[in-house]
């Protein structure tokens, strides 16, 4: 099975959210998105939910790889920068422990240039279902 396929075909939110996966592997995970006029909050920035969005599918790429059904069960978010319209954002997920019930990975939201929008760190529960 290739989970950036999967994904990339099912996180109906994800993908009308503009975010699509372009790396995964066991070790990390990348999604990207293109901010745009409707991504932006009342301060004329990306809203924070629109960020954590993308940072969730990388997420979900990384924990879900083996195959066994992974569900987020704790994140925590800080925003440390502002997106603006026509940004071209970038979220790489990297291991932080791969236990074989609760996973924890975190996040780093860059834009093109690299400079950093926010951190994420995630923490899954492994479910004994497959992945379908």
């Amino acid at each position: 099975m290739d989970i950036q396929e999967l994904l990339n075909r099912t996180d109906r939110f994800a993908a009308h959210a503009g975010c699509q996966l372009t790396e995964v592997d066991e070790h990390h995970a990348v999604a990207e998105m293109t901010v745009t006029a409707d991504h932006l909050n009342g301060g004329n920035v990306c809203q924070g939910g629109a960020l954590f969005t993308l940072a969730d599918l990388a997420i979900a790429a990384l924990m879900n790889y083996s195959g066994q059904l992974t569900f987020g069960i704790s994140n925590s978010i800080m925003y440390v920068s502002s997106a603006h319209e026509g940004d071209h954002l970038r979220a790489e997920a990297v291991q932080v422990a791969n236990h074989h019930k609760i996973p924890s990975v975190e996040v780093r939201v860059t834009n093109q240039t690299g400079q950093l929008i926010c951190h994420v760190t995630g923490m899954g529960y492994r479910k004994s279902a497959q992945l379908q």
